[in-house]
């Protein structure tokens, strides 16, 4: 069977942790993960013309993932991470490559074709990336599953941009932190779930899913819900969870597997990457098997 395309579209950048730089940003990490769970991965962002972009456009292809990525005169990104608990804090570096991503061919290519694709906030605080990330999703098909996962940073975001992407998206993802600030942005009053119900209903959105870290999870549909306890693992970081839970929702969403089954997938392997350090670990197979088939 012809693998799914899946596009992960915004930041990518070097993580500068204590004990060294790692790849990340999160459509690079879902399009890794994405792609380890069955399906062609895909990364559309910039980095810059330096050894920092030339380590990333390796990376990316020794990988396999499709590489979406165009070359600007500006530095690759970087972001200052220090872990307190292996809870990483983040310092996000500006007017940086992926502030300036464009669609080259290959982008194109993956993005009119594509299954599924990953976007956020973070890359949209940049007027050149929101324009090509806002493009990118109206050119891609009908049937795209078209995942908004928030990612608020700092005070790269707005309310303006969050509407935008919400009437775009057909899946929205948050986390508890982000779902509490949109209460206060978007002047919604009631429980996690209610609101998250108040968002399902008024971008017509298919499914919201509300991680809460070490609290568990929910995944909401008009229909029904799941809601289901975090594993207890040996945390080494939390870098990139969030990022494979997408990934393992959205193969799950692409298989229609139900509910239980893609919340099940999507907390095994997001607990898995929570136990190996950085964003991009090599999934096992015995997590990976049966997922999307």
């Amino acid at each position: 069977m012809e693998k799914k395309i899946v596009v992960g579209i915004g930041e990518i950048l070097w993580d500068l942790l204590p004990e060294g730089k790692q790849l990340g940003g999160a459509p690079a990490n879902f399009a890794w993960h994405a792609q380890q769970l069955g399906a062609r991965g895909a990364a559309v962002s910039a980095v810059g013309n330096d050894k920092e972009g030339d380590e990333i456009l390796k990376i990316i292809q020794e990988r396999n993932l499709t590489n979406g990525i165009s070359r600007v005169d500006k530095p690759t990104g970087t972001v200052d991470v220090k872990l307190v608990d292996g809870v990483p804090d983040y310092v996000i570096n500006e007017n940086v490559a992926w502030d300036f991503i464009a669609l080259n061919d290959v982008a194109k290519e993956a993005i009119v074709s594509a299954d599924a694709i990953c976007f956020g906030s973070l890359a949209q605080r940049s007027e050149v990336s929101s324009k090509t990330i806002q493009h990118a999703l109206e050119m891609a098909p009908e049937k795209c599953i078209k995942v908004f996962d928030i990612n608020l940073r700092q005070s790269f975001y707005s309310r303006q941009i969050i509407e935008s992407s919400l009437e775009h998206a057909t899946v929205f993802k948050i986390n508890d932190e982000e779902l509490d600030e949109l209460r206060k942005l978007f002047n919604m009053s009631g429980d996690d779930v209610s609101v998250c119900r108040q968002f399902l209903e008024e971008y017509n959105l298919r499914l919201v899913a509300l991680t809460k870290g070490s609290n568990g999870s929910a995944l909401i549909t008009r229909e029904e819900m799941s809601e289901m306890e975090t594993p207890k693992v040996e945390v080494s970081d939390t870098i990139g969870a969030g990022d494979s839970f997408t990934a393992a929702l959205t193969i799950g969403l692409l298989a229609n597997k139900s509910l239980k089954e893609i919340h099940r997938s999507a907390i095994e392997i997001s607990a898995f990457v929570c136990t190996r350090a950085g964003a991009m670990p090599v999934i096992p197979e015995e997590l990976v098997s049966g997922i999307g088939k």
